[in-house]
């Protein structure tokens, strides 16, 4: 089944928005990947907890998700959300993420960032428009090479670390904190 309505395309993959039908497919992809997530995150499993976690997505202000599709297919290959959207002088996002293990290390996520970003800095104003933001940040955990190369290779910055930053698997994790502005180049 392919998805034609996408907000942004790359050769590979299209961004669309979360949809409540996207429940079953999503929460087994998780299942599929659960190897892959563990323990940087913890992707909702069941179609309530899918509900409960899109929902937001779909209709609240200060956060907005994509799924990453394949073209060819329309799978579900991962999402992407930019949370904690404040604008203003701000003009901030922070960046949540994760591939599905059918999709990993083909290099989906590293074209779907690219995406996202992109969309992030153009200028709203509906019709397709973007968020308008100027900053996009991701805060990563050091054992995660393949979110730490992600980044790095997509043009974000370190600027620092934080101890014991956020409750991830049962305990306070430190985390990398990664960044990238609207005059930087995207890799």
């Amino acid at each position: 089944m392919s998805f034609s309505t996408y907000l942004r395309e790359g050769e590979h993959v299209g961004l669309r928005p979360f949809r409540l039908a996207d429940g079953p497919e999503f929460t087994a992809r998780v299942h599929e990947s659960r190897h892959l997530h563990h323990p940087w995150l913890n992707p909702p499993a069941t179609i309530e907890e899918y509900e409960a976690y899109a929902t937001p997505l779909i209709e609240a202000a200060g956060r907005v998700g994509f799924l990453v599709c394949e073209r060819g297919t329309g799978a579900i290959a991962g999402f992407v959300n930019v949370n904690n959207i404040v604008y203003g002088a701000f003009d901030c996002g922070a960046l949540g993420y994760g591939a599905f293990a059918h999709s990993a290390g083909r290099g989906l996520f590293r074209e779907a960032l690219r995406l996202v970003v992109a969309h992030a800095f153009t200028p709203g104003g509906g019709g397709g428009g973007g968020l308008g933001l100027h900053r996009l940040e991701a805060n990563i955990q050091p054992g995660n090479a393949a979110s730490l190369a992600l980044v790095r290779g997509a043009g974000f910055r370190k600027e620092g670390f934080s101890p014991d930053f956020l409750f991830v698997d049962g305990a306070w994790r430190d985390h990398e904190r990664w960044a990238i502005t609207a005059d930087m180049p995207v890799a």
